[in-house]
């Protein structure tokens, strides 16, 4: 199977991602960012443990579409053999015409989450309570790497406890990884404080495929001094890009879109209509919380998130939209 990792590597330029964030990642989000720039989408997690036992729902949630590549599918867990099993699951698109799923598609690369630091994803040894444990976290990749053709990434942290992103990175390195996403805070710091730049530079000692680096940022200023300080070969976005699909085309670009009530509006019920066509009412209610975060900046913001935060259907978001663009 083709490596698109390599080929974007071989581009000689920075390539930039939509990070995997759940709850937010759908594919109507994945589209938005991919509109404006976005050169890799990852799915939200996708736990194994549901692939083995009940795939139908999680198999919705990784729902694509062609526009989406190249997309990636993140996986958390901690059992080897339901590793094996999720990767035959989502790999094959016959999974998902079994149980009725439209618009299914085989994604492009497999991702192994060593990051999250979610209680309840740590509940199941998942995540970055997996990273801990450095050769179940090796079974889980080797596994993972045989049961596909796909190119397998992971994603770690700077640190969790007592393992850093080096001392993991060296415990696989004779394993096909094909690209590493690491995040440059410690699991201590969460989503604050400085990012670990000198570390995510040192992974090229110990790590021979694609490096992502991914914290801290928020807009052209700081994608480009990750890059330029971390030497890494691409820029992963996370929460930057909430309300901020567009961040993407910011800073590939180098220059910033000034968006005012009716752009930023009129990108927001683009990103709806997408919702309520792949996920339908479901999507609606998910979108209260983009609706909220488009609104930032804007005056009357506060007003915009109590209206928004009620919206049953995209007649309530247009009206809504309408009523504040003559305020």
């Amino acid at each position: 199977m083709k490596n698109f990792w390599e080929e974007l590597r071989q581009q000689n330029k920075p390539f930039y991602v939509l990070a995997p964030m759940a709850g937010v990642t759908d594919v109507a989000f994945r589209q938005m960012c991919k509109k404006y720039g976005a050169d890799v989408v990852y799915s939200e997690m996708a736990s194994v443990n549901a692939l083995k036992y009940a795939p139908k729902k999680t198999l919705e949630m990784l729902r694509s579409d062609k526009q989406d590549k190249p997309y990636v599918i993140q996986l958390f867990g901690s059992n080897p053999k339901y590793f094996q099993n999720a990767v035959k699951v989502i790999s094959d698109v016959r999974s998902a015409e079994k149980h009725n799923i439209e618009n299914y598609y085989t994604p492009n690369g497999i991702d192994i989450n060593f990051g999250c630091p979610v209680p309840k994803v740590a509940k199941q040894k998942a995540g970055a309570e997996l990273s801990k444990d450095l050769k179940l976290s090796r079974e889980v990749i080797k596994v993972t790497i045989n049961s596909t053709n796909l190119p397998v990434s992971i994603k770690i942290r700077a640190q969790v406890g007592e393992v850093d992103a080096l001392k993991f990175l060296d415990n696989i390195s004779d394993l096909d990884v094909k690209t590493v996403m690491i995040h440059g805070r410690t699991l201590s710091q969460m989503h604050s404080g400085p990012v670990n730049f000198e570390l995510i530079k040192k992974a090229r000692n110990y790590f021979k495929g694609v490096v992502i680096a991914n914290g801290g940022v928020k807009d052209k200023k700081s994608s480009d001094e990750l890059l330029e300080k971390s030497k890494a070969d691409g820029i992963a976005i996370g929460q930057a890009t909430f309300g901020r699909p567009w961040i993407f085309d910011e800073i590939k670009n180098n220059k910033l879109r000034i968006i005012n009530y009716k752009q930023a509006f009129d990108i927001a019920l683009r990103h709806a209509e997408l919702a309520d066509k792949y996920k339908g009412n479901i999507g609606i209610i998910e979108m209260r919380k983009h609706l909220c975060w488009y609104a930032k900046g804007f005056i009357n913001a506060s007003e915009l998130r109590r209206e928004f935060v009620r919206i049953e259907s995209i007649s309530d978001i247009k009206k809504i939209i309408k009523k504040f663009s003559v305020v």
